[in-house]
């Protein structure tokens, strides 16, 4: 049997949307969500039934793998959205009305669009979260290649520039880092 049997012995979603902040009653929005939606159904547990998650991709073939899972488990606060956080605008949600962001494992493509920093601006209240995980950046057993990652300092820098507060730094699991940011100070 494989250590690494599942992705929850990389990162254990719950566990991490719980430390970031996530509760009942929150508008959660997972950018890249991709075709197992790893934090979207943990997410669902913890905003309740309430609550509402966000599961954003920008292909297609991603969200029909989740639709499914979706159904089968009647997660009627769950909705899939068809989108692209590079462009201002291209992710169809109420401007201000997300608690929480978060973007996995795909942190070079916000770092890379100063647009996806100013949609993830529009879509968050003004109270709200942007959650950031992804690989340390050095080599392991497991992963890109450390020329492909980033450091939570690059981030930090980036975010900072933008308008954002860090608020919290952890560790999301033994490869990856997770931090909080804010636009409030």
């Amino acid at each position: 049997m494989s250590i690494l049997s599942s992705g929850r012995a990389l990162i254990d979603a719950q566990p991490v949307l719980r430390q970031a902040g996530l509760t009942t009653n929150m508008h959660y929005a997972d950018f890249g969500c991709g075709p197992l939606g790893h934090f979207v159904f943990p997410a669902s547990e913890i905003v309740s039934p309430e609550g509402k998650v966000y599961a954003v991709d920008i292909l297609k073939s991603s969200l029909s793998s989740l639709e499914g899972r979706v159904q089968i488990e009647a997660k009627n606060n769950i909705s899939l959205v068809w989108g692209d956080f590079e462009r201002v605008g291209g992710v169809k949600i109420l401007p201000g009305t997300l608690h929480m962001i978060s973007i996995v494992n795909i942190v070079p493509v916000l770092l890379r669009s100063p647009n996806a920093i100013s949609e993830i601006k529009r879509l968050l209240r003004p109270d709200g979260k942007l959650l950031l995980i992804d690989w340390v950046k050095e080599k392991t057993a497991i992963g890109p290649p450390p020329e492909h990652r980033v450091s939570s300092q690059e981030t930090e820098y980036i975010l900072t520039k933008a308008g954002f507060f860090l608020k919290h730094l952890f560790n999301a699991g033994p490869f990856h880092w997770a931090q909080v940011f804010t636009t409030l100070g």
